[in-house]
C-alpha cells in the first residue's frame, strides 16, 4: 500500500490497535544488549511440536536447533505495534504473535531477547541470537553487510511489509505533508533504520538544513515530539498508526502524506545458517497457507503489509 488512507477509514481499520496496548512515552525496558530477554508470544505452544505440518518443519531445523527447542531472537523492544512491553510488563506485538505462530509449526518456541537495534546484526553474527525479528527492513546493503548496522551481512526471510510515515502533532502546526516540506525543520528518527536514511536523502534537496534528532530507540522519538524538541517524526507506517491512535485518546498525533519506500521486513539469519534460513521460509509459507498468518495481522489491524509468498533477500 502506497497511498494514505483517510483519517475515518484508518481510524475504523486499526481499532483493534488502538485497544491492543498502551504508547510507550518512555523507553520500554532496558535497552542494552544486558536486558532481560522474555519468551514473546512462545508460551501459546510454540514448543509443542504437535501436528502433522510442524513434524515435517522441525526436521528442516539445524541440529543445535532441534536440541535446543528454541530460537533465539534478537529484537529491540520498543516499538509498538510491532514489539514492545505491554502494561503486564510482557513482550507482545505483530512480531511476537508471528514468532509464536512459526513456533507451532516449526516445533520450537521464539525467545525474543531484547538489544538495541544498531546492534542487532552484530549479535547475530557473534553467536548472541539465532536470529533478528525487529520491524528490519531488508535492504541490498544489510544484505551485503555495507550499512553500518549490518556488518558481517546476513539473509532475510521475508514476512511482512511496511513503509515509512510521517508523523506530527495533531494539529500539524507547521504545514507538513511530505519529505519535501521537511527542510529546516527539526525531524527524528530511530538510529540506523531506513527511517534515517529517509532524512539523510531528503538532506540533499535542502537549502535549508534539516535538524535530525537521531535516537537509539523509536520511542524516544516519538517522546521528542510530544515535548516539542522534534517538529516531524519518521517511523514505520504500522508504528506512526499506532501512536496517531493512542497517544493521548488520539489527540496527540497525526499522520501526513503518503507512505514513503514500502518495502519488505524481513527475518534476519546468518549467512553461514541456510539450513535454518530454509526452514524459516518454509515455516512463513506454510502459517500464510493455513490462514494463522492472516489472524495475527487482523488482531492487530495490521493486514495491510500482508504478502501472499514468503521470499529470500527480495529487498533492494
Amino acid at each position: 500500500m502506497t497511498a494514505r488512507l483517510s483519517r475515518r477509514s484508518r481510524l475504523a481499520a486499526a481499532g483493534a490497535v488502538a485497544a491492543a496496548g498502551v504508547l510507550l512515552l518512555g523507553a520500554c525496558g532496558d535497552q542494552t544488549d544486558d536486558a532481560e530477554g522474555g519468551s514473546g508470544g512462545s508460551e501459546s505452544g510454540g514448543g509443542s511440536g504437535e501436528g502433522e505440518a510442524a513434524g515435517e518443519l522441525f526436521d528442516l531445523l539445524p541440529q543445535g536447533i532441534q536440541d535446543a527447542g528454541e530460537i533465539k531472537v534478537g529484537s529491540d523492544i520498543a516499538y509498538a505495534p510491532i514489539e514492545f512491553i505491554d502494561e503486564n510488563d510482557e513482550i507482545a506485538g505483530i512480531d511476537p504473535d508471528i514468532g509464536a505462530a512459526l513456533g507451532e509449526v516449526l516445533g520450537v518456541d521464539f525467545v525474543f531477547e531484547n538489544g538495541t537495534f544498531d546492534g542487532l546484526i552484530l549479535g547475530l553474527n557473534n553467536g548472541r541470537h539465532d536470529v533478528i525479528m525487529s520491524a528490519m527492513t531488508d535492504t541490498a546493503e544489510r544484505q551485503q553487510g555495507v550499512s553500518e548496522d549490518a556488518e558481517g551481512g546476513a539473509d532475510f526471510v521475508n514476512y511482512f511489509q511496511a513503509g515509512s510515515a510521517l508523523l506530527v502533532a495533531a494539529d500539524n502546526p507547521e504545514g507538513v505533508e511530505s519529505v519535501d516540506d521537511l527542510c529546516g525543520l527539526s525531524v527524528a528518527a530511530q538510529q540506523g533504520t531506513a527511517n534515517e536514511a529517509v532524512i539523510e536523502a531528503a538532506q540533499e534537496n535542502c537549502d535549508e538544513p534539516i535538524q535530525p534528532v537521531i535516537n537509539e530507540v523509536d520511542s524516544e522519538s516519538i517522546t521528542a515530539l510530544q515535548n516539542g524538541r522534534a517538529d516531524v517524526v519518521i517511523t514505520d507506517y504500522p508504528v506512526a498508526l499506532y501512536n496517531e491512535l493512542t497517544a493521548g485518546g488520539g489527540e496527540l498525533f497525526t499522520v501526513v502524506g503518503e507512505q514513503i519506500d514500502a518495502a519488505p521486513y524481513g527475518i534476519a539469519v546468518s549467512k553461514e545458517n541456510a539450513e535454518l534460513r530454509d526452514a524459516l521460509q518454509a515455516a512463513v509459507q506454510e502459517i500464510i497457507d493455513n490462514g494463522t498468518y492472516a489472524e495475527v495481522l487482523a488482531e492487530w489491524s495490521a493486514e495491510a503489509g500482508a504478502i501472499e509468498e514468503a521470499t529470500v533477500n527480495a529487498g533492494e
